[in-house]
């Protein structure tokens, strides 16, 4: 029996800006990046509309086609980076193999790009020699940070980005986020439950419950003047932490 999770979902990110996407866990938010990169796999379709990027409908692509694209044009931040890298093969070897994937590169010129979003990471020089289980959280999350820029994509889908990391390494790991995409024009799609990352890093904002928009328009516009009741109870819950 199928179950539909995503309904009535509409917006647009403009090019070069942040939008938000914020809800409760359960809300659909993470299934949402799924579809938009096309890893829902077998247990998930998404059967109507389209997801338009660059002047192409997303949905409409196979898997080769996504080769060139995910990783490339559209690149993704976890919400633990840690997990995604091979905790016993070195940072930069992981890396290496990445660009390869998306074109010839040599070692010099990884290190060269590499070592440019380092410095605006403040991560230590050495850092592509580690392994990463040497890491912090917070050091994992902006490795994280520099995989998904290397190839220096035009949208990155942050999921949670900040949710694993203590408050002082959130606003440091924030912070860095914002100088990067303010430099490279990126536009990012952030998911979040927090609405404090939200109002600091985001233009726009959509409200999701349940799988479905209930609110979207500017960050301002939707946090001065909620007009949803969804989203008067998770301001009302912020106010009282």
């Amino acid at each position: 029996m199928e179950k539909k999770i995503l309904k009535d979902i509409n917006f647009i990110l403009p090019r070069g800006k942040v939008l938000a996407v914020v809800g409760e866990s359960g809300s659909g938010k993470s299934t949402l990046l799924n579809t938009i990169t096309g890893l829902l796999g077998k247990v998930g379709k998404a059967s109507v509309g389209s997801i338009r990027f660059k002047n192409r409908d997303l949905l409409t692509l196979h898997a080769r086609q996504w080769q060139s694209i995910r990783g490339k044009e559209i690149a993704r931040v976890y919400q633990d980076s840690s997990a995604a890298f091979c905790p016993i093969r070195k940072i930069g070897e992981q890396l290496y193999e990445m660009v390869q994937a998306h074109g010839k590169w040599s070692r010099v010129e990884l290190k060269e790009r590499a070592e440019k979003i380092i410095k605006k990471m403040n991560l230590p020089e050495g850092i592509l020699d580690e392994y990463p289980f040497c890491l912090s959280g917070g050091m994992a999350q902006r490795v994280g940070i520099l995989a998904a820029l290397l190839l220096k994509p035009d949208l990155l889908l942050a999921d949670e980005p900040t949710s694993a990391l203590d408050t002082v390494t959130q606003v440091q790991v924030v912070e860095e986020m914002m100088k990067l995409q303010a430099e490279y024009g990126l536009s990012i799609l952030l998911v979040t439950h927090q609405l404090s990352i939200a109002l600091v890093m985001a233009d726009y904002v959509v409200i999701m419950q349940r799988g479905r928009v209930v609110e979207a328009g500017s960050v301002r516009s939707v946090f001065e003047c909620p007009q949803h009741a969804y989203t008067k109870e998770l301001l009302a819950a912020v106010l009282k932490e």
